[in-house]
């Protein structure tokens, strides 16, 4: 009775890359749908008022900061 242990080794190589393999593409495929149906009934919240209103407030408070600055830039140069 001869084994050929080169041939064993082989065939348990591929069973156990074969399962770890056929794993990861059932994980990629499952990890897919469930972000899919968490999208579906879950979706983001679209705040586009409350984005708008406060970039202009942040615009706002931007200009009047450098106007303050030029004019009391031009007070400290004329005086």
């Amino acid at each position: 009775m001869e084994v050929n242990y080169i041939f064993e080794g082989l065939k348990i190589m591929l069973l156990g890359m074969g399962t770890v393999f056929s794993f990861l593409v059932l994980m990629i495929v499952m990890m897919n749908l469930m972000s899919k149906v968490v999208h579906r009934f879950f979706p983001e919240p679209n705040d586009v008022e409350n984005t708008t209103s406060s970039a202009q407030a942040n615009n706002a408070k931007k200009v009047a900061a450098i106007t303050a600055a030029i004019m009391h830039h031009r007070q400290v140069t004329k005086g």
